[in-house]
């Protein structure tokens, strides 16, 4: 019997394995919480990006050699911002512009930005909206440089993650307070998941939200499992700056840097397995009780199912 699962995530690992786990468990057994750090405000728009990459993998419409947006994209829209004098950095296709001012325009109206995504998420064919927002306060990740504090998507997209970052903040933490639907999804998970996303800016600003980091020591008083996956492989981050970050903040790029990050969190971590060896597994020993290997790049649909199963076969084991 599969166990009902709630995974952290975020970027385009996170997205990746949710979209393993979505075709390993049956329909309803797998609530996915979103990383809100990287949502902002452009073209007086609202824009969400891990929850939107996380939406068109799961329906199948994301564009796969981008790894981010939609596929069959057209750029009308964005060829006319540059004309005119408007932000042009973040690219918005079309068809992806629509959601925004979609999203935009019931938030306005006074929705609940977990209520509008979700309804965002029936329309593009998951029945079950399985993507909930960590908090429906603002939550907005930045990072200082050697030139000062950057907002994160210009920092990301605008300045393709180039500059040093030093120190990660995330403003509104103190008031963002845990949605109703992730305290009730953690409540009721048989096991925790930590998809392999950047830890410093994909997971950490999950685990700022007022109730989160609670709702999980809750959860594992009454025995539920923390099991995540490391983004890291043969010292490097597979997409994105997550090893760059990890060495600036004086951590290993390695899933020894990952377990130091996000200290205490992990039951079990996957890694690699042409990375695992005797030396690794005595590093990781003080930080983890258990370590697994397994193939964590998913290249293709059959690597992502793969990694989900075996994931969901090692907390079994674990058991």
């Amino acid at each position: 019997m599969s166990p009902r699962v709630a995974l952290l995530a975020g970027g385009v690992g996170g997205a990746k394995l949710a979209d393993g786990l979505y075709r390993a468990l049956p329909q309803g057994e797998l609530s996915i919480i979103a990383n809100p750090g990287d949502d902002f405000e452009l073209h007086g728009l609202t824009i969400c990006p891990d929850h939107d990459t996380l939406l068109y993998t799961l329906a199948g419409l994301g564009d796969r050699e981008r790894g981010w947006g939609l596929a069959g994209e057209s750029w009308s829209a964005l060829e006319q911002f540059g004309k005119i004098g408007a932000p042009d950095w973040f690219r918005l296709g079309d068809r992806d512009l629509a959601i925004h001012v979609h999203r935009t325009a019931l938030l306005r109206r006074g929705g609940r930005l977990t209520d509008v995504n979700r309804e965002l998420q029936r329309r593009l064919g998951l029945a079950d909206a399985p993507i909930l927002m960590a908090t429906d306060d603002p939550l907005r990740t930045r990072v200082r440089t050697p030139d000062g504090w950057m907002e994160f998507q210009p920092w990301f997209v605008g300045a393709q993650a180039k500059p040093e970052v030093l120190e990660v903040e995330f403003v509104g933490a103190e008031r963002a307070r845990v949605s109703a639907e992730v305290s009730a999804a953690i409540r009721s998970a048989e096991l925790i998941v930590i998809a392999p996303s950047n830890p410093l800016i994909s997971i950490a600003p999950i685990l700022a939200v007022k109730g989160v980091r609670e709702a999980i020591a809750t959860a594992r008083t009454r025995g539920v499992r923390v099991i995540g996956v490391s983004p890291i492989v043969a010292g490097k981050a597979i997409k994105g700056p997550a090893d760059r970050m990890l060495r600036a903040a004086g951590l290993s790029s390695s899933p020894v840097g990952v377990a130091r990050a996000l200290p205490g969190l992990f039951d079990t971590l996957l890694v690699e397995e042409s990375d695992l060896n005797d030396t690794l597994i005595a590093e990781l020993a003080p930080l983890i009780p258990r370590v697994v290997g397994a193939k964590t790049v998913m290249h293709d649909d059959d690597a992502r199912l793969s990694l989900a199963r075996r994931l969901l076969q090692a907390a079994s084991d674990a058991a």
